[in-house]
């Protein structure tokens, strides 16, 4: 004859355990929540050398000197052991050897929102232009990825750009990215801001990279003008700021282009210029120790340019119409940048100097 089981209890095995929750919990309460910090061991150039256990590539980190009271974002973009490479976002003038580095968890993010619209901002979303504090609620990745292949819409529909020229002959099409290609004084920036005045775009964003501080104003008030401020942002980084700030410019106005794009609206996208972009990654590089290549550029230049210029298209909603400006010297075969960007985008449109020399704008050749 079997043995009857005895009734298992739930209760008093919960009860059991009430002592020893109330003791992990008190245990929890007393572990030590701080920040990781290290210390700084070498400060050259444009890259800060530091020691700092478990972080992540793309992590932001502070720079912190209690002494002056100086507080300094900064991005890690190489690890060795121990050790990492930090590309601090602004001036170093200030920090000394007794800052501290302390690692935040996070990775660099991107405001975003309607509220956007109208401003003149910076690759921090630091507001430019007096208007007051820019109140947003939602982020996106600085560095987000291109879309499946699979889930973009097809490109059916011409995208007027308001300049006949283009319109008539080198008609563009909603989605794609096309290049404007012309040496200096060539009417690069001046095609952009016709484009941006006329382009039938539900939302303008212009990225300005490396520009002189007068143009910028210039371009705001002569070419957009009130009435095309409300529907554009401006993200601006002069060529007095530093090459991380100049460079997180493109993917900061790229970012913003993809959140209105998710929104099913039309977007274009106006980048000036990607020369300047990739000098700035290369002033970065060279820092870092990449060997130079061709034109001294590093390798991470040529591998970081499809992942920017991808992400611009056509998505499962809206589209990203862009174009962005190359900087070339004479025919532009020897120009690395020129030619790379040439497989990569979808149109390219010329310009000639010798057309510009004879006052005919746009000197498409």
């Amino acid at each position: 004859m079997r043995k009857p089981v005895p009734e298992h209890n739930a209760d008093a095995d919960t009860r059991a355990l009430v002592p020893a929750i109330s003791s992990l919990r008190a245990a929890a309460k007393r572990i030590d929540t701080r920040a990781v910090r290290g210390r700084i061991t070498r400060a050259i150039g444009t890259l800060v050398h530091a020691v700092l256990p478990d972080t992540r590539i793309g992590e932001l980190c502070l720079l912190e000197d209690p002494r002056t009271g100086l507080s300094l974002e900064a991005e890690v973009i190489g690890l060795s052991g121990d050790g990492v490479l930090l590309t601090p976002i602004g001036d170093l003038v200030g920090l000394s050897s007794r800052a501290e580095v302390v690692a935040t968890g996070r990775m660099r993010e991107v405001p975003v929102g309607g509220d956007l619209l109208g401003r003149v901002i910076d690759s921090r979303c630091r507001p430019l232009d007096g208007k007051g504090e820019i109140k947003t609620v939602e982020t996106r990745p600085l560095h987000g990825r291109a879309p499946n292949p699979m889930t973009r819409r097809m490109i059916e529909r011409p995208f007027p750009l308001g300049v006949r020229v283009l319109d008539g002959l080198l008609t563009c099409g909603e989605g794609q990215r096309i290049g404007i290609y012309g040496e200096p004084g060539g009417g690069k920036s001046t095609l952009l801001s016709q484009i941006v005045k006329g382009a039938a775009a539900d939302v303008v964003i212009v990225a300005l990279i490396g520009e002189r501080g007068r143009e910028v104003r210039e371009f705001i008030e002569r070419n957009l003008g009130e009435e095309g401020l409300l529907r554009t942002v401006v993200v601006v980084e002069t060529s007095d700021r530093s090459a991380v700030e100049r460079a997180q410019c493109a993917p900061m106005a790229t970012a913003l282009a993809e959140y209105f794009r998710d929104q099913g609206l039309r977007v274009a996208l106006m980048l000036d210029s990607l020369t300047r972009f990739c000098r700035a990654m290369r002033e970065i590089g060279l820092a870092a120790g990449e060997p130079p290549t061709r034109r001294g550029f590093p390798p991470s230049v040529f591998g970081m340019l499809p992942g920017l210029l991808e992400r611009a298209g056509m998505g499962e909603r809206g589209s990203i119409t862009a174009f962005y400006t190359v900087l070339v010297e004479g025919d532009g075969t020897g120009d690395p940048i020129a030619e790379e960007s040439r497989g990569i985008l979808d149109g390219h449109v010329i310009l000639s100097r010798a057309i510009a020399a004879r006052s005919h704008f746009p000197a498409i050749d």
